[in-house]
């Protein structure tokens, strides 16, 4: 599977972004995709999440501002960030699970977020 992520850029305090992940290869053995950010000099964290069946998950600090969601028929994923805050500046990385017998997960390439004024 291989993962391409793109949307990041800078945009002010309030305002908003789409950051898109889409997959190519064996997609049929995605159970889940998922959006992790790493601020600087900090841990990868989660984002959201969303599974093959349709439900998501979201780390409490953007709960109410972001949405994950996806286009089947583009194999893309899109998180919707609005009302931005300073604190979610961070480099944004896609990943997917596989189940390949056991599960594996894959990760894409980071895009840059910076919410600044």
């Amino acid at each position: 599977v291989q993962l391409q992520a793109y949307g990041g850029g800078l945009v002010q305090p309030g305002g908003s972004l789409r950051l898109s992940c889409a997959a190519s290869g064996s997609i049929f053995s995605i159970v889940a995709v998922g959006w992790y950010r790493q601020a600087p000099g900090k841990q990868r964290e989660s984002v959201a999440t969303i599974t093959s069946g349709g439900v998501t998950n979201y780390a409490d600090p953007v709960k109410g501002r972001f949405t994950i969601s996806r286009n089947n028929a583009k194999n893309t994923v899109y998180l919707q960030m609005n009302s931005l805050k300073s604190e979610d500046t961070a480099v944004y990385y896609c990943n997917a699970v596989g189940r390949v017998g056991a599960l594996v997960n894959y990760w894409g390439q980071g895009t840059q977020v910076t919410v600044s004024s």
